[in-house]
């Protein structure tokens, strides 16, 4: 099954890094944010992979080529302006229209959730979204309500009552009805998807996931990663 990356975004918010890297590109203990997911994706056995770039998009193909040196296939589709989520994902029409599904992921995200576990058949939904508890930015403090006495301090938990988007998805090739020349699909296809009933949830309740926005991820996802990843060990 092929897998979409969307990785053609500025990256302001990691300026001055993004100055002269593109957001996919900067490190993460050793490794680019890419070659990460590349890697957890080979790892789970998927190999075609389509890479919609836009912004520095010359360094993003001198450093991961056609893909064959992390075993697997890689198909370029550029955007000429920022194109948002959704539009990047209309503009790679072409590479995916033989496909009856395939899987999108967002560029900027690490995460060891199994993209095996989303489904193949959804019959009567255009895509299913992963879904993530919420996690607090906060260590938490667990005490008794009657004596107010502290029991233990939690570090920074899964909040399991509230679940996140966790920019992984599956479609069918319907998708493309729904998705706009330009903009995001968060803010345009998804909640008309579920105006219509025609978007399902998958959730991951136990998984290692972050959203690499800022300075401060990448120091702690650097300092957490390789202890994360399954196939690291074996390396």
């Amino acid at each position: 099954m092929k897998v979409v990356i969307l990785a053609g975004g500025y990256g302001k918010r990691l300026r001055p890094l993004t100055e002269s890297l593109p957001k996919s590109l900067l490190p993460v203990a050793g490794r680019s944010i890419l070659a990460w997911q590349i890697k957890w994706l080979k790892h789970y056995g998927f190999t075609d992979i389509v890479l919609c770039v836009g912004y520095l998009w010359e360094k993003v193909k001198a450093e991961i080529g056609d893909g064959s040196k992390y075993g697997v296939e890689v198909t370029y589709v550029i955007e000429s302006e920022p194109l948002g989520t959704g539009g990047a994902l209309m503009n790679a029409r072409r590479e995916l229209e033989d496909a009856e599904m395939f899987i999108v992921i967002n560029g900027d995200i690490l995460t060891n959730l199994d993209l095996r576990r989303l489904p193949t058949s959804i019959e009567k939904f255009v895509g299913a979204i992963a879904l993530i508890p919420l996690p607090s930015p906060f260590g938490i403090v667990d005490f008794e309500e009657d004596t107010l006495t502290i029991r233990s301090f939690i570090e920074k938990p899964m909040i399991k009552d509230y679940w996140i988007n966790a920019g992984a998805y599956i479609f069918t090739k319907e998708v493309f009805t729904y998705l706009p020349y330009k903009g995001d699909i968060e803010r345009t296809s998804f909640p008309k998807m579920a105006e219509e009933g025609r978007l399902r949830a998958i959730l991951f309740p136990d998984v290692f996931w972050m959203s690499i926005d800022s300075h401060k991820d990448l120091e702690e996802a650097s300092k957490i990663i390789k202890d994360i990843y399954p196939f690291n060990k074996a390396e």
